[in-house]
């Protein structure tokens, strides 16, 4: 699959939140204007969100009004449910998910 160019930003960018902080997860979203959010999962004793969660809610809390796209990059084989639902809530046309290396999986 050949992905757009800035398509293969977002993955870029997951993939450097996720190295830079050792997490679980990396994802970036692209609000409809262009700009970018990347995040890491959080994982506290009391605060569990996933990175695609976190990425999301800092372009919403910026004023984002729609996702174009999404990336996630974890060593899972997938993204969960929530994860879909909440890109999907925003108009996102995909979600890409990737491994460590940025190889696109699904």
């Amino acid at each position: 699959m050949t992905l757009d160019p800035e398509d293969s930003k977002i993955i870029t960018l997951a993939r450097a939140a996720r190295a830079r902080n050792g997490a679980r997860e990396g994802a970036a979203v692209r609000d409809e204007t262009g700009r970018t959010y990347s995040a890491t999962s959080v994982e506290l004793s009391s605060l569990s969100l996933s990175a695609v969660q976190v990425a999301v809610a800092m372009a919403v809390s910026s004023g984002a009004q729609s996702l174009e796209a999404a990336a996630l990059v974890t060593e899972g084989e997938r993204a969960d449910e929530a994860d879909e639902a909440v890109v999907r809530e925003l108009g996102a046309k995909a979600l890409f998910v990737a491994g460590p290396d940025g190889t696109l999986r699904g």
